[in-house]
């Protein structure tokens, strides 16, 4: 019964990461596992092909966009906002998806989207001024993270078919 909090924190912690390669990898999953015709409900709109490429290509953007010089850091309130939003709903979905509560599940992504929001700006911070390593080094090892470990997270997904 955890486990879909679990990896709705999980879910939620990559989109802290990178706010849109959660939701695009999610929608992923879910267009290739819950194919739906006629969406009804929001898991099912996120589970349609053209939800899909879209997340992936904005999530493609937010990558480049993040190696831009001068960018504005992942703290500032629309960028830490647009990240717990995208956590919650990805944390939402997961959890509605297998068969618990999306309400629980949205807390979790939530709350996994600043824990990762956090980390990761700290850590990148830490490397590039204490460590000198370049922050162009560091965002291609955290998109490398965000993507592979994102990834794992959503092929464990075990959809419950009579919840969506």
């Amino acid at each position: 019964m955890t486990t879909p909090y679990l990896r709705s924190f999980q879910l939620g912690f990559i989109a802290g990461m990178r706010a849109l390669t959660a939701p695009a990898l999610l929608s992923h999953k879910l267009e290739r596992t819950l194919p739906t015709k006629t969406p009804e409900t929001p898991v099912q709109y996120f589970a349609q092909p053209t939800t899909s490429i879209a997340l992936k290509v904005l999530a493609g953007a937010e990558i480049i966009g993040d190696k831009v010089p001068h960018g504005p850091d992942r703290t500032t309130p629309p960028q830490f906002i647009t990240r717990i939003t995208s956590g919650a709903t990805c944390g939402a979905v997961v959890s509605e998806v297998e068969g618990q509560s999306a309400s629980l599940g949205a807390i979790a992504g939530g709350l996994g989207a600043v824990a990762g929001t956090l980390l990761f700006f700290n850590l990148r911070r830490w490397l590039d001024h204490d460590l000198g390593i370049p922050d162009q080094v560091g965002a291609l090892a955290e998109d490398a993270l965000a993507i592979g470990v994102g990834w794992q997270i959503v092929n464990g997904i075990q959809p419950n078919l009579k919840t969506t």
